[in-house]
């Protein structure tokens, strides 16, 4: 069932958006060569908590930890780990806060240190992608609308789309309907209506698409080894057009479309 969102609800999913993006922009301070995924597991769990939320994905169906974080192949849920990140490699953290039970997720992609150009327009085609599935979420489109932007793009990029996981409704449960495919044909799906939360969260390999799972039944990888990026962010549709509740500000990088809560 898709539920849709007071603006009441849409306020206090922003709110835990906003401590969400805080904490985003945080990680994007201390991750360098050297340190661990377990260390941002840590750091993220304490920051959540001293700022009143807490990480709504760790025992959700049983995983343990209160981000994913998945490095270089891996296209997501990588479990947080003790063994050092090193010079050029990238890293994808993903978390859903619950602050006062509204929820709130999104995910990023960081470089360790300094990357190749080929990796580095990895991350900006990726990046770009999921601003161009936003751009496309207004009342009345269709959700064929947003994968037909994302994969477009993405495969003019000479880049792959991964099939496999796609983004979803959000509150009052971690994952709702609908389901947000990033690829597909425009005019075709559902049509988004005033009220829905939905996360759109390309993951774009530079190999091929499709993923295998890793033993731990968790963590998906590239089939062919070759690197994967993803970036996330939740936002509601209203009348006015996609209101991002995780944007980052400044650190978001170029704009590419206006929308509500833009100087808050």
């Amino acid at each position: 069932m898709i539920t849709l969102k007071s603006r009441r609800e849409i306020d206090e999913m922003k709110a835990a958006g906003k401590i969400l993006a805080d904490t985003h922009k945080e990680l994007k301070k201390i991750i360098k060569p050297g340190i661990t995924s377990w260390d941002l597991e840590v750091f993220t769990e304490e920051f959540l908590r001293k700022n009143g939320a807490t990480p709504e994905q760790k025992g959700f169906e049983g995983y343990e930890y209160a981000i994913c974080a998945s490095i270089n192949d891996e296209i997501c849920h990588g479990f947080p780990r003790k063994q050092k990140l090193n010079e050029g490699d990238i890293i994808t953290v993903d978390m859903v806060v619950n602050y006062h039970g509204a929820l709130a997720d999104s995910a990023w992609t960081y470089a360790v240190g300094e990357v190749p150009d080929d990796v580095k327009h990895l991350m900006d085609v990726t990046h770009k992608a999921l601003y161009l599935g936003i751009e496309q979420a207004k009342v009345g489109a269709r959700i064929g609308d947003i994968g037909h932007a994302i994969q477009t793009y993405v495969e003019s990029e000479n880049l792959a789309v991964v099939r496999e996981f796609i983004g979803h409704g959000v509150g009052p449960t971690l994952h709702e309907k609908p389901d947000i495919p990033h690829f597909g044909q425009a005019g075709k799906g559902p049509r988004l209506k005033e009220g829905m939360v939905i996360t759109v969260e390309p993951m774009v390999n530079m190999g091929a698409w499709k993923a295998k799972m890793d033993d731990n039944g968790w963590t998906a990888r590239t089939v062919d080894g070759s690197l994967s990026a993803q970036y996330e962010h939740t936002f509601a549709i209203t009348q006015d057009g996609p209101e991002i509740l995780t944007y980052q500000g400044e650190q978001d990088g170029p704009e590419i479309l206006t929308y509500q809560g833009e100087n808050d």
